[in-house]
């Protein structure tokens, strides 16, 4: 076995406390990839008191490293990434005319007490999403306020409190109800029809209402003491929810065709927004 300093060594079980795989870890620091495997066996031999996780910590640091938080975004499989990278070259001739036409919905969470915890993981300065930096989440697992709610360029919709699970029944009460006054409401002509985006699945980061949600989430915790109950919760959203500026909307609409443009160079994977 090629001989490597302790710096070297140090490095390579560095990179693969981080989740890296060995041939990664060959590319980024040039050793064979029987070097890195023997070397890691050997290092993760020895005792405790020789490579401290201070140490570790220290040495990603100082090779250009960060400890982030690990991005939760839906796991995605090969036909998540087919479909996310179709659907971005369907409409990657959109002009910004076109997605000022597009009224945005979906659902959220939020927590009374708390968020879901975060986890934490190494990245490497200027590395791009990947699976790696990414935790898989399953839709709601359960939560204290389920919302749905729209937003235009010209501005945010009416908001809709969530009662029970949302089927198919509920989702078409609502779209007759809230979506239908909210188009009123921004004076838009309803009478030539409606057409619904084919929107593939696993994709929040394509939707920029999402970002909507982290705002209202941002106002939400500015507050000196948490809700008394869900009822408060939901009264305070009410009122966060009427605060939000169109400005913001129209800043998050904005960043549709770099959103699209990302998802093609990501060939369908993850990207950061």
């Amino acid at each position: 076995m090629k001989k490597i300093s302790t710096a070297q060594s140090t490095l390579i079980l560095s990179l693969l406390h981080s989740g890296l795989s060995e041939a990664k870890i060959q590319k980024k620091t040039g050793h064979s990839l029987s070097t890195i495997s023997r070397a890691a066996k050997i290092i993760s031999n020895m005792n405790s008191q020789t490579i401290s996780a201070t140490t570790l910590r220290r040495k990603l640091k100082g090779f250009g490293w960060k400890a982030v938080v690990k991005k939760k975004c839906p796991q995605l499989k090969p036909r998540h990434r087919q479909a996310r990278l179709q659907f971005a070259e369907r409409y990657k001739e959109w002009t910004m005319e076109d997605w000022k036409r597009i009224v945005w919905s979906d659902e959220t969470k939020i927590n009374r007490l708390g968020s879901d915890g975060k986890r934490y993981v190494w990245k490497q300065a200027g590395e791009s999403l990947s699976d790696r930096l990414v935790g898989g989440t399953v839709k709601f697992g359960g939560g204290n306020l389920i919302l749905w709610e729209c937003m235009g360029w010209e501005g945010i919709g009416y908001a809709c409190r969530i009662e029970g699970k949302m089927d198919g029944e509920l989702y078409e009460l609502i779209l007759g109800d809230k979506l239908m006054n909210s188009l009123e409401y921004w004076d838009k002509d309803i009478d030539q029809g409606m057409e619904v985006l084919s929107w593939p699945a696993q994709s929040p980061d394509l939707n920029p209402i999402e970002h909507l949600w982290y705002y209202l989430k941002q106002r939400l915790r500015e507050y000196e003491e948490p809700a008394g109950g869900v009822e408060e919760l939901w009264r305070r959203t009410e009122v966060e929810w009427e605060k939000i500026p169109k400005e913001v909307c129209q800043k998050l609409i904005e960043s549709m065709p770099r959103r699209i443009a990302a998802v093609i160079r990501a060939k369908g994977g993850y990207i950061k927004y």
